[in-house]
């Protein structure tokens, strides 16, 4: 027989292949999740940004509705009627509690 018919040797197989083999597949995995967890937590922070911007932008929204859709005479009404409701709680408060006599 030939060499080339012999059996591979199993020392030399693990040594020049498998070694090798199961390092890069280590690096690669080790790799893949250190840029996984960089890129969470860029997304995070985007995402915190962009949150922060969004709740900006509602904000004003939200003070150029108040000062270009509200007329004013509509702001003066509730104004006035917010006023009358809380005197009418004042009185009420103000005024003497009723007792009912005690039955024996």
């Amino acid at each position: 027989m030939t060499e080339l018919a012999q059996p591979v040797d199993v020392i030399w197989w693990i040594t020049a292949v498998e070694i090798p083999v199961v390092a890069s597949l280590f690096w690669l995995h080790w790799r893949m999740r250190s840029e996984l967890l960089t890129r969470i937590e860029d997304q995070r922070s985007r995402h915190d940004a962009d949150c922060g911007d969004l709740r900006a932008d509602l904000a004003d929204f939200k003070l150029d509705v108040a000062r270009n859709y509200v007329s004013i005479p509509y702001l003066k009404d509730i104004e006035k009627r917010l006023t009358e409701h809380l005197l009418r709680i004042e009185a009420k408060l103000d005024s003497p509690l009723k007792k009912e006599p005690v039955h024996d």
